[in-house]
């Protein structure tokens, strides 16, 4: 049997099982043809489909590619494919499924490691599933969702004390690369008081995934946690998806009356999976190569998160963006510090000095935390805030000896307390605070 002969016949095998297991398959009347292939875009004719379908491609002997539809012309339909392209050939019959994209959820999925289409990559079997959710979710609307009126322990004390989040809040982590987000990440998933941590890993490195996994979450973290991880190599589809599902995830336990605290790394991978989805498909790039479409897709994503409606619970989400040469005026970093209700922002000076973590309490900023929070708490944290900057605003001339003391009172106050500001920043990765030790400790450092 020559090579076509065996080619049309492994199509035909394909098409057979396709129609067994999908009973609603369509029929070859509206199957396409693949005619072109640039970069990871595929040019598709003869069929129809609406944005957001999938398609399965069958080629022959090669497995079938599974793709969705992410942009048209005419009569052409660009697809981007979610897993390996190896294989594909010249007119591959293209077929869309019916249906939505829909995710498998359910409480079994507490304690396991999923990538982005929710397909085990732990090894520990599969995954019993309860439902299966939109991958996009559903809007709440925005006078129905409960207001934030309780704090969130994440046990870290420098966030409970100065910047207290509040349940149902969404926060930005801004970092340079290398500043200690991932083990701030890990302390807040061990010592946090939510009921259930989900984590999405989104464009890291392989290595630096099965590192957080074992040593930043370790098995006691891993308990009450979902983590879904789409590393750098998998294509931009499969990581877009990956931070919608962990966000899909995150809204199964909500909707469950559970507390969640959504841990994503990072929302600029996110970013730059649909950068390079847009820019694919012919879309313009309008600032530092990012096309309008980026600045869409961060609003959608970020509000799907929050307290819900009555009955249910929360997530608080804490978003790491990362700032590319430590510039907060990143697109990026800027546009998220705009839909997000605060953020905080770690300092590679700060890190230099060897004082982890490594928060720039002056540039941070919790909007919630005055509704939250107690009088005597925020006028503690103002009073800190006030004494820490009044330092490090004189820091330079203290250092070099040219500030006389009885100069300025404030100033003099603030060299006194400077030990003990600096000191309660600084925490171990194996302490962990309370809110109220927080507090406490907040109140002993400006004693």
């Amino acid at each position: 049997m020559n090579f076509s002969a065996r080619f049309n016949l492994g199509l035909a095998n394909q098409l057979q099982a396709l129609t067994q297991s999908m009973p609603a398959a369509p029929s070859l009347k509206v199957a396409g043809r693949l005619v072109r292939m640039v970069g990871m875009t595929l040019e598709v004719v003869g069929t129809y489909a609406p944005l957001g379908a999938r398609c399965k491609i069958l080629n022959g002997l090669a497995p079938a590619v599974e793709a969705e539809v992410v942009g048209f012309n005419g009569n052409r339909l660009f697809l981007m494919p979610i897993g390996d392209t190896q294989g594909l050939a010249p007119n591959a019959m293209v077929l869309p499924m019916e249906g939505g994209v829909k995710v498998p959820v359910g409480m079994a999925l507490l304690g396991r490691v999923v990538n982005g289409s929710g397909q085990p990559l732990d090894d520990k079997g599969p995954i019993e599933v309860e439902a299966y959710v939109p991958l996009t979710g559903q809007r709440i609307n925005p006078l129905h969702r409960h207001p934030i009126s309780q704090p969130l322990d994440v046990g870290i004390k420098a966030i409970n004390a100065l910047l207290t989040l509040g349940q149902g809040q969404r926060v930005g982590l801004m970092a340079g690369t290398g500043v200690g987000k991932s083990v701030l990440l890990g302390m807040m998933t061990k010592y946090t008081t939510a009921d259930v941590v989900v984590v999405g890993l989104i464009g890291e490195r392989g290595r630096e995934v099965n590192d957080f996994i074992r040593q930043n979450l370790g098995e006691e973290g891993l308990k009450r946690a979902v983590v879904v991880a789409t590393p750098a190599d998998d294509a931009p589809l499969m990581r877009l998806h990956g931070a919608m599902l962990a966000t899909a995830i995150a809204e199964f336990f909500r909707d469950k009356g559970l507390n969640v605290l959504l841990l994503m790394d990072s929302l600029t991978r996110f970013a730059q999976a649909q950068r390079e989805i847009a820019l694919a498909v012919g879309e313009p790039p309008a600032s530092k190569g990012y096309p309008p479409s980026v600045f869409a897709k961060l609003p959608q994503l970020v509000e799907r998160a929050g307290n819900g409606q009555a009955g249910c619970g929360s997530i608080t989400a804490i978003y790491t963006v990362l700032a590319e040469g430590d510039d907060q005026g990143d697109p990026v970093v800027d546009s998220a510090r705009g839909v997000l209700d605060g953020h905080i922002v770690l300092s590679r000076s700060v890190a230099d000095s060897g004082r982890y973590p490594a928060i720039d309490v002056e540039s941070s900023v919790s909007r919630v935390m005055v509704e939250i929070a107690s009088k005597e708490q925020l006028q503690f944290a103002r009073r800190f805030k006030q004494l820490y900057s009044a330092y490090q605003q004189n820091h330079d001339l203290i250092a070099v000896g040219a500030y006389r003391r009885g100069s300025d009172p404030e100033i003099d106050v603030a060299m006194a307390k400077y030990p003990a500001l600096n000191a309660f920043l600084s925490q171990q990765i194996s302490e962990q605070f309370t809110l109220e030790q927080s507090v406490a400790a907040l109140a002993k450092a400006l004693a």
